[in-house]
Parts: structure tokens; C-alpha cells; sequence
């Protein structure tokens, strides 16, 4: 139920999540030299956001194809933060304003809110959709309590640490806004290794569905918890509330993500139905192209629209498809390998995506003078051996409940 490598993919993930919200310091004297003094506008550069993706796709090819016959036990989206880091780095010190360093900066200016609407939908659906139902509805009472009391422990007990081990002097609403973001775990890193090595479905089901549920309800916390911080600031963000409120907000976003889920998967469904075509190819290609847009509009809805939690909801939609409407898919491999794809790509993307936003700021002299010492990056090694810690405490602790209920659980697992 626990592997490091998933805990070192999360950290990963979580610096980007932090960092991508702040201004990119790259070079800011470059960016200037490269579209005033060399009459690069601002129209005449954006062409060259398409580079960096499709740069590091081309580097992710060579680091897939060692990680899968040589390198089995590193994670590959790991590897591409680093690369993505040794990317930031170089084009910080380098002082370049060549079509790269400028297509990086491009994208590391992207806002943090457009990235999660762009990347998460794509990379939640499929993993939704493929759900095994049975196994699912029986193992619900299991995940429920993953989901939400382990993940509400799980940011509390990083808040402590934050609060008491680190020297930041965090505001404690602070320190819970950060144990929310760290409280969630992702079977990325560990989905490859329990094909290879057979694990039991019943394990694969609760790291799998664990996951899909707990992004949701780390996604509430934070909200909660990042509104009562900034509200704690009197800067005009945020806003507090009692506990009846936090109650009221945790199930309307949550409950009602949930529900509005479901109603874009009862109408992905009657698509599905419509477009039933089996043996016509383009008709195949509209339904895969269907489950897309519907994802993402979900998503959409819920997290822009409604203010309700766009994971829960884009889950919900793949879950409410995948239980009565799988039979209805004309070309489950098409599916498949669309998915597959799109979520290569992404992975790709936002990890060397976060490896540049990191190696920009670490580089960066003036920014590591004031924010980064040798001591913090002690703090950050004790803080990964410490999540683990903490995990390892909450298995152990909830162990007896989730034994007896659902699908059970043991020791081994």
C-alpha cells in the first residue's frame, strides 16, 4: 500500500503545484532583451511556445526507453523533472534568448489555474473509466475512509511538522494549507511495477481508487484551508469560516462535484448511445473524441462554474460511464490507447514543465540568496523521509477498520 517512489513522485508534483503559481524569475533583463532590443513582440514569439513541448516529448522518448529495460525501479516522470530542472538551470545561467529559452519561458508564465484546467482532466479520466465497477462498489467504504479522514490525518500530521520541526514560523492555517497539498497519493510512480510483479487486483483497486478520490478531497481541504490563511492576512483574499460553513462548503464541494459528475456521465452515455455505429472507423474516432470533451467540460463546469471540485466531478463522470455505459463503447482498444496517449503526454509535459519553474528559481542568485540555504534543503530531504513516516502511521493506524471492512486488507499488502 506504500511505495517511496509514489511518495517521491508527490513531492514532485507538489513543488510544482507551489511553484507554478509564482512568477517565473527567469532572467527578466533577457526576456526584454529578447522582444524589445531584438523587436521580438509579444506576437512574434508566442509561435514558439509549441517548441518546448514537443522538445521534451522527444527527450522522453530516449528516458522511456531506458527506464523500461534498464531502470526499472525509476520513475519516469521523476526523471523528467529532473530534466526539466537541468533544463531551468542551464537556460537561467546561460543568459540565452535563443527559440527554446524563450518557448520555456513562454510556458513557464502559464497561469497555475489554467494548467490544472488543462492537465488534470486528461489525466484523471481514463483511470476513472477503466475502473473495475464491482470491485469499486465493494471497496467503497475502504476508500471513503483513505479518501477523506486519512487525508484530513495526513495534512494535519505534516501541518504539525511543518508547525513545530520547521524554522519558518508558518501561521498554522498555512502549515494545514501545505499538509493538504502533500496529503494526497498519486500510484503513478507504481502503476508500471504492479504489472510487472502481478499485484492482486484487490491491492491495485485501493491504490487506484484511493487516489482517484483523495485528489478531490485534498482539493477541498486546500481550498478551506487557503481561504482561512489568506483571510488571516487582511489583504482582501480569502475568507474564514465557522464550523458549520466548513462543513457546508467540504459537501458542497465534494457531494455536489460528485453529483454534477454523475449527470456529465448519464450524458456521455446517451453520446455514446447515439453514436453506435460499430464497424464505421470515423464514428469510432467521434465517440473517443466525445469522452474528451465531456471531461473536460466537466471538469470545467464544476471548478469554474460552480465552484465545486473538478476532480470529484470528472471522476464521477468516468466512474458513471464505465457502470452503464462500457458496453456501449464501439472500440474499447481505440479508447484505450487515445487515453494512453493523452496521458503520456501530459505527464511529459507537466513534469519538465515543473522541472523548469524549479531550476529557474534555484539558479536564479538573487532568489537562493534570500529564499534557499543548505539548511532548507536538509529540511526538504527530512521532510520526504517524514511523509513517508507519516503514511506508514496511517496505514498502520486505520489497519484495523479497513481490515474488517470492504474488500479487507493485510499485512503483506
Amino acid at each position: 500500500m506504500l511505495s517511496s517512489s509514489s511518495r517521491l513522485h508527490q513531492i514532485l508534483a507538489i513543488l510544482f503545484l507551489l511553484l507554478s503559481l509564482a512568477p517565473s524569475p527567469v532572467d527578466g533583463e533577457e526576456g526584454k532583451d529578447a522582444e524589445g532590443e531584438d523587436g521580438h513582440h509579444e506576437e512574434e514569439v508566442d509561435p514558439y511556445a509549441v517548441l518546448f513541448p514537443w522538445f521534451v516529448m522527444g527527450i522522453g522518448t530516449f528516458i522511456y526507453y531506458l527506464t523500461s529495460r534498464y531502470f526499472h525501479a525509476v520513475p519516469y516522470t521523476a526523471i523528467m523533472f529532473l530534466v526539466g530542472t537541468l533544463m531551468g538551470v542551464g537556460a537561467a545561467l546561460s543568459g540565452n534568448s535563443d527559440q527554446l529559452t524563450i518557448s520555456m519561458k513562454l510556458w513557464a508564465d502559464i497561469n497555475g489555474e489554467v494548467i490544472l484546467l488543462v492537465f488534470l482532466p486528461g489525466l484523471l479520466f481514463w483511470d476513472a473509466l477503466d475502473v473495475n465497477f464491482r470491485l469499486f462498489c465493494v471497496s467503497f467504504s475502504q476508500l471513503v475512509i483513505m479518501a477523506f479522514p486519512m487525508v484530513l490525518a495526513g495534512a494535519s500530521l505534516t501541518a504539525l511538522v511543518a508547525y513545530y520541526v520547521f524554522p519558518y514560523s508558518w501561521p498554522f492555517m498555512l502549515c494545514m494549507t501545505f499538509g493538504s497539498i502533500l496529503s494526497a497519493t498519486d500510484p503513478v510512480a507504481v502503476a508500471a511495477l504492479m504489472k510487472e510483479v502481478g499485484a492482486p487486483p484487490r491491492l491495485k483497486m485501493h491504490i487506484s481508487g484511493e487516489s482517484m478520490l483523495n485528489d478531490g478531497s485534498a482539493v477541498v481541504f486546500y481550498t478551506i484551508f487557503s481561504n482561512i490563511f489568506l483571510y488571516g492576512l487582511d489583504i482582501g483574499l480569502g475568507q474564514t469560516y465557522t464550523v458549520g460553513e466548513g462543513f457546508a462548503l467540504f459537501f458542497r464541494m465534494s457531494l455536489g462535484g460528485a453529483a454534477l459528475g454523475i449527470a456529465f456521465g448519464l450524458g456521455l452515455i446517451t453520446l455514446l448511445y447515439i453514436l453506435n455505429r460499430r464497424l464505421d472507423l470515423e464514428e469510432n474516432v467521434v465517440q473517443v473524441a466525445t469522452t474528451a470533451t465531456v471531461a473536460y467540460l466537466s471538469f470545467y463546469t464544476a471548478e469554474i462554474s460552480c465552484g465545486m471540485s473538478g476532480v470529484i466531478s470528472v471522476v464521477m463522470t468516468g466512474i458513471t460511464t464505465a457502470t452503464f455505459g462500457g458496453g456501449m463503447i464501439n472500440s474499447r482498444k481505440l479508447m484505450e490507447s487515445f487515453w494512453h496517449i493523452v496521458e503520456h503526454v501530459l505527464n511529459t509535459v507537466l513534469f519538465s514543465l515543473g522541472g523548469v519553474v524549479w531550476g529557474s528559481i534555484i539558479s536564479n542568485s538573487n532568489e537562493r540568496a534570500s529564499k534557499f540555504h543548505a539548511s532548507d534543503w536538509g529540511y526538504l530531504f527530512l521532510l520526504y523521509i517524514l511523509v513517508n513516516v507519516i503514511r506508514f502511521a496511517l496505514i498502520f493506524g486505520f489497519y484495523p477498520l479497513l481490515a474488517r471492512i470492504g474488500l479487507g486488507l493485510n499485512w503483506h499488502e
